[in-house]
């Protein structure tokens, strides 16, 4: 080799291998320094080694985008005991810390203002200490777009001190949860820049003074708690249109009119205050499950060589109040955050802009019509990538079972016409649902996901998968098949076709307005979820038993006949762990979560049986949203307080009554006391042969 040929070569190890070995080196320093922080007895953390690669996926809860950058720490419900390290501020490229349901102390450290990616920060439930940085305020990532839905989420904690005023220049936030620390001072008027705030919750506090009327004037919100403080004076009476979303109560000093908990103004109260009162925003559904119809969403993010862009995310659901108000709030905004840092990391390779501003209309179309590959691909995966294909050892399944399920490419494309739009269902962050028509002429739904969305240990996801073809039961929705696109970096699941939609469309029904469901129709399909529910608890010869941890009126599919079918049962074991907390969002909001969840961060037969019992209510009251008066109703047999008026009287008070039972024995707050699937399945059966 000539001494020309040599520089040449020197000079190009510089430029490609260099630069790589001393960013991941500056990253892999801030990451044992954060590992000493936080696990300081190394216990939990025991896989980030000093010798090793962040990027290579031997890190637990580490990924990197295809920089080789570290973008996500996922390490929520570990058990870490430390402290978060001012050295986490060595991640530039960082869009999502998932610290909550641990165990960490001492103060937030301001440094994480220089993180002006990081789009998702959940530390919630921990004993963090101290007041909240002022510097929050200049997160450009928590400041979002008008595609994501921002959450900042820092309740069950010991922070004290004043709320920032700079808060109220993350204009996008949508949830602002502080309770259940030790905050004082007044409310800053500030926050009611936020407008597109849903919920403002900073319950549990110590905060005084009067609650500022800016905040009636925020046109999304439709949940503000501030109970339990000192506040006092006039409620802006531009708040009562939240209704039971406005939570008052243990504040003497507070007074207003039309509110119910609260007491009366009196002289010495000051004068009332008027505020315009916004209309109630519309309250949007959630991404459809296969075979549910509706309109497709936003499209997805696109990473370029030094930023990221924040993709869409769903909007949230209304909440439920009483016994689950604090589980929700503390839970959803934990699992918003997941959803979309995959999401933020996809279309590899695009360098064409930084923000989904930049993309026309026809850029995304194009990636709603033909799908993307994440920059979170792995290298075996970047080559092609089909668990089933060449080499496969089996994993200790048979492959001649999974086999029967197989579709290609070919199948699938033709089902969709090629994946058009006008086939295209709905999407959501990391999936998406078309509806398609086989051969047979039989009409499926076609859900694609990305890999990066699976589980990365391909033993892992074969295993899941053979469990999902093995799921059989009439309350099910069944899986036809699957197919895996080594060009497209997708899996597909083919389901059957629920053509009904699912049970969330006959739901908050207006007076006169269709379709109502009858009543023997909501018992059949009480019925039917139950047995669905029931079947996954059991253990059988190929199945074991199976929490499904998501269950909710959107999970519960209608077919042609009326009969309720259970969607994405057993999802959960061959999605990332990540993704599967994201599913879990809108299940938060809506109060399907059972209370012990906020403690332990884990789900049993207990949690599920908790959401069926919140679903019978919802059925009997033909409402997503639950109040306490519907619960006081089904204690008391109140039937015009929880039984949909829109059945004018048809149906049994006696049914009724015992359903309402059921319901509460499902929600109580202990789970030692709610019954299993097994003994509400007889108790229904009882009182069929009875009745």
């Amino acid at each position: 080799m000539g001494i020309s040929q040599f520089r040449f070569f020197l000079v190009l190890f510089f430029v490609f291998y260099v630069p790589k070995w001393v960013h991941g080196n500056t990253e892999l320093r801030a990451l044992m320094e954060l590992k000493a922080s936080l696990d300081p007895t190394n216990k939990v953390l025991e896989s980030w080694r000093s010798d090793g690669d962040p990027c290579s996926g031997s890190f637990m809860g580490v990924a990197c985008n295809e920089h080789r950058k570290v973008a996500n720490i996922s390490l929520q419900g570990k058990g870490l005991s430390g402290k978060l390290s001012p050295a986490i501020a060595g991640f530039k490229c960082l869009s999502g810390l998932y610290l909550h349901y641990n165990s960490l102390s001492g103060k937030i450290p301001q440094e994480l203002s220089q993180l002006q990616e990081l789009t998702d920060l959940y530390l919630n439930v921990n004993n963090l200490s101290g007041s909240i940085p002022s510097q929050i305020g200049n997160m450009a990532g928590l400041q979002g777009n008008l595609f994501a839905f921002v959450v900042l989420q820092l309740c069950c904690n010991q922070l004290t001190g004043n709320i920032p005023t700079q808060i109220g220049s993350l204009k996008q936030l949508n949830v602002v949860a502080l309770q259940y620390n030790r905050l004082d001072g007044k409310i800053p008027p500030s926050l009611g820049n936020l407008r597109m705030l849903k919920r403002l919750d900073l319950s549990f506090n110590s905060l005084f003074d009067a609650i500022p009327p800016t905040l009636a004037d925020i046109p999304e919100l439709e949940i503000l708690d501030v109970r339990n403080n000192t506040l006092s004076g006039l409620v802006p009476s531009g708040l009562k249109r939240l209704n039971e979303g406005f939570q008052g109560d243990n504040n003497p000093g507070l007074c207003g009119t039309g509110f119910p908990l609260l007491r009366r103004c009196g002289p010495f109260d000051g004068v009332n205050i008027n505020q315009v009162e916004p209309s109630r925003p519309h309250l949007n559904n959630t991404a459809p499950e296969p075979g549910v119809n509706s309109h497709p969403s936003n499209v997805q993010g696109h990473c370029n060589h030094t930023h990221c862009s924040r993709p869409s995310r769903f909007p949230e659901m209304p909440v439920i109040s009483g016994v689950t108000t604090m589980v929700f709030i503390v839970t959803v905004a934990g699992l918003f955050a997941l959803i979309h840092y995959r999401r933020q990391k996809q279309k590899i390779g695009n360098t064409s802009g930084s923000s989904e501003e930049s993309f026309s209309i026809d850029q995304k179309k194009e990636i709603l019509r033909n799908g993307s590959v994440s920059p979170l691909i792995t290298l075996e995966y970047s080559y092609g990538w089909d668990p089933l294909g060449d080499g496969w050892s089996g994993i200790g399944f048979s492959q001649e079972h999974l086999n029967k399920f197989r579709f290609n490419l070919e199948e699938v494309e033709s089902a969709t016409r090629c994946f058009s739009e006008s086939n295209l269902l709905g999407k959501t962050n990391f999936s998406a649902v078309y509806k398609g028509v086989l051969k047979d002429r039989s009409i499926v739904a076609i859900r694609s996901i990305n890999v990066t969305s699976c589980k990365s240990e391909e033993a892992e996801f074969v295993k899941g998968l053979y469990l999902l073809t093995s799921l059989r039961h009439e309350n099910l929705v069944r899986l036809r098949g699957f197919c895996f696109s080594r060009g497209r970096g997708e899996c597909f699941l083919i389901y059957d076709f629920a053509s009904k939609g699912n049970l969330s469309n006959y739901l908050d029904l207006e007076d006169g307005s269709e379709p109502v469901l009858d009543w023997s129709t909501r018992i059949s399909i009480i019925n039917g979820t139950a047995k669905g529910v029931e079947y996954l608890h059991k253990s059988e010869a190929n199945k074991p038993p199976i929490v499904h941890r998501n269950i909710s009126v959107e999970k519960v599919l209608i077919d042609q006949q009326f009969n309720p079918l259970i969607a994405d049962s057993g999802l959960h074991k061959i999605f990332a762990d990540d993704i599967v907390y994201s599913t879990l969002k809108v299940s938060a909001a809506m109060g399907y979560l059972a209370p012990e969840y906020i403690m332990t961060g884990r789900f049993t037969e207990k949690t599920d049986v908790f959401a069926f019992g919140v679903i019978i209510l919802q059925i009997l009251s033909g409402k997503l949203l639950l109040t306490s008066s519907m619960r006081s109703g089904a204690e008391t047999s109140k039937f015009e307080d929880f039984v949909d008026k829109n059945l004018r009287g048809e149906f049994s008070e006696s049914m009724a009554a015992k359903l309402g039972k059921i319901a509460l024995n499902c929600t109580n707050e202990e789970p030692n006391d709610r019954p299993s699937m097994e003994t509400i399945i007889k108790e229904l059966n009882d009182y069929s042969v009875s009745s």
